[in-house]
Parts: C-alpha cells; structure tokens; sequence
C-alpha cells in the first residue's frame, strides 16, 4: 500500500505580519480554520518566549476552535513545560531558541541540553502529550533521542534545502540515513524547515518520513496565490511524489 506523509501547516507568519500592524488583521484563528478546510493534517505553532509572532492566547483559540492537531513548538523552559501541559497539544515539538536569532538556526543538542530536557520530557509524557525532538540528522542525536525517550524526530531540512547539486544530495543522504536509524529504534519521524515545492520531493521519498512541516514557504506563496490553493499544491506535490 502507497504511504501516506502528512502536511502540518505551520501558521506563524500569519501572526507575524498581524503584529507588524499591533491590530488583529489577519487572523490566526481564520488561517488555521483554512489549513483544516483544504485538507492540512496538522497545525504547527511555535510559541517562542518573546511572542514576536504566535501569542498564548492563539494557541488556546485555535485548540478550541479547530479540530486538527496541535504540534506546539517550544523552548525547553519551565514556562513553556506549563503552558504545553494546559494546553495538551497533540505533541510538543521541543526546539533551540535564541533571542536574537531570525529563525531556528539548528537542531539540538542533546548531549548538552540532557538533563534539562529529560526532566521536562517525562513532564510531558506524563501529561499524555507525545514529544518530538527537532534535531540535525545526526546519528549520536538520534541515539540520544531514543535513550532520553522522544516519541518523534523533526529532521531540520535546511541545509539540505539551501545547498545546490552534490552538497544537497550529501545533506539528503545524511537525513536518509538518520531517519533509518531512528525508524529502527521505534521513532517516528518527521521533516521541517526551509521546505518547498522542489525541495519536498525527494524528502517524501525517504521511507520512515510520515510527516512534514511547513511555515514559511506557504505562507509567503499565499501572498500570491492565497493560502487555500498554496496547501493543495504542497499536498499534490507531496501525493504525487510518492
């Protein structure tokens, strides 16, 4: 049987430009009730600590209101532990976070991050909320990750999207091989960052990959094209890779 991969639509760009204005045009609520009308399997948002797009009561709107999966992207502080466990998204996608950075730069770092992540991780498991670990395809991570007890891997993509010809097909065959070890161990796993219309062919192609997420990209396409036609074309282009 043909697999599926399934498109979680990350929708924080909308709350970026609703900020620009400080108002509440456009709405976060309306983009994510479309991401759930044309067919999108999920809703990413990251609730970074100093709200500079998605804001707390988004979450808990849009988790009222719209009946998709929530993938909450976080820090791994004590705050967001709590707001994650109020919330009781669908999964908890656990991120490095820097004030002065402009997007997600990398994956984690497990090994340097371990203590602290372990205690929030069982918080959340306890809470019946599945984690997922956004890392580099890096096989030392990937033990890590099943060893610290992460349901999920996000494969950060964006090396692999912002290379050209023989450095993108190394970057390819690190998450493929990364992502056949985790399949291995039990670990079920994801992609994210930087993803396009070119770039998500050869990504779905990768056997244990069940989900991607994807923000920037559509966001910036629905400017032209509107944000309904922007989500059927990304699952097409998912649909007929496979």
């Amino acid at each position: 049987m043909k697999k599926k991969v399934k498109l979680g639509v990350n929708i924080d760009h909308v709350a970026t430009l609703r900020n620009a204005r400080g108002e509440f045009h456009p709405s976060v609520l309306k983009a994510a009730t479309i991401v759930k009308t044309e067919g999108g399997d999920g809703i990413t948002v990251h609730l970074r600590e100093d709200r500079r797009h998605i804001r707390d009561a988004d979450v808990f709107e849009i988790k009222k209101n719209v009946a998709l999966p929530i993938n909450f992207e976080m820090a791994a502080t004590i705050e967001m532990q709590n707001i994650a466990i109020k919330l009781k998204p669908n999964s908890c996608c656990i991120v490095p976070e820097k004030r002065e950075e402009i997007t997600t730069e990398g994956g984690l770092d497990i090994a340097k991050n371990y203590e602290n992540l372990s205690a929030i991780i069982k918080k959340l498991k306890d809470n019946n909320i599945l984690v997922s670990l956004f890392i580099d395809a890096d096989l030392e991570q990937v033990k890590l990750a099943q060893k610290i007890g992460a349901d999920i891997l996000e494969f950060h993509t964006g090396r692999y999207c912002h290379t050209l010809a023989d450095a993108r097909k190394h970057e390819l065959k690190k998450i493929s091989d990364a992502a056949k070890l985790a399949g291995s161990l039990g670990i079920i796993c994801h992609a994210g960052h930087g993803l396009t219309y070119e770039t998500v062919p050869d990504i779905v192609k990768i056997p244990e990959i069940s989900e991607l997420n994807i923000g920037h990209f559509l966001i910036g396409e629905a400017i032209f094209d509107g944000l309904e036609n922007t989500i059927k074309k990304m699952k097409n282009v998912i649909e007929t890779s496979l």
